[in-house]
């Protein structure tokens, strides 16, 4: 009897559940599924040969970004942008650093604090992935104040420690985004 080797291709997330958004234009709506990893069988290796120094070592932690943009792309679909980063880093230092959106029109100098959470300028809407993020600092408090319980100050949330691993949904540029949609999990359909 042998052990079977796997490996894992497409975007890995933390469940085996996939995962839908539903856009809401004008006239119609519009669903974007993101698909479970796919698993297959490279090979198989004898019992004698499977020992703990023969395992490929893991990856390291990472934390799964899905990027939905505030506005819709000319056919109306959602802009989404996937992106992998590590645990640990300021949201907004991550965000910067995968050419996403943060400030829209305030993306000039002189138009944001760059970071200092003074401005209020770097808001983002978390849908999924709120318990991978720090708690609100005392600057939050001060300019969400009127907001969303989950708009949080790019600048001043932490994702994760270095170790975390997950999915975290973020809605840039909540204030402008032209379009509502919601987030839900699929259950695997049941294949006969």
């Amino acid at each position: 009897m042998g052990t079977l080797q796997l490996s894992i291709h497409g975007l890995a997330t933390t469940s085996s559940v996939p995962r839908k958004f539903n856009f809401r234009s004008r006239s119609s709506t519009t669903h974007l599924r993101f698909s479970t990893p796919k698993i297959r069988a490279v090979s198989t290796v004898p019992d004698s040969e499977s020992t703990a120094k023969d395992k490929e070592p893991d990856e390291p932690p990472t934390v799964d970004f899905a990027f939905v943009h505030s506005v819709l792309l000319p056919d109306g679909t959602p802009d989404v942008h996937f992106r992998r980063a590590c645990g640990g880093q300021k949201l907004r230092d991550i965000m910067l650093d995968n050419n996403m959106e943060l400030y829209g029109p305030y993306g000039r100098p002189l138009l944001n604090c760059a970071g200092g959470g003074t401005c209020g300028t770097c808001m983002v809407e978390v849908v999924e992935g709120k318990e991978l993020l720090t708690p609100r600092t005392d600057k939050e408090k001060e300019h969400l104040k009127k907001k969303p319980k989950n708009w949080r100050l790019a600048c001043q949330t932490i994702v994760g420690k270095p170790d975390s691993k997950g999915l975290l949904v973020i809605q840039q540029l909540p204030e402008w985004k032209a379009h509502e949609w919601s987030y839900e999990k699929i259950l695997p359909a049941e294949e006969p």
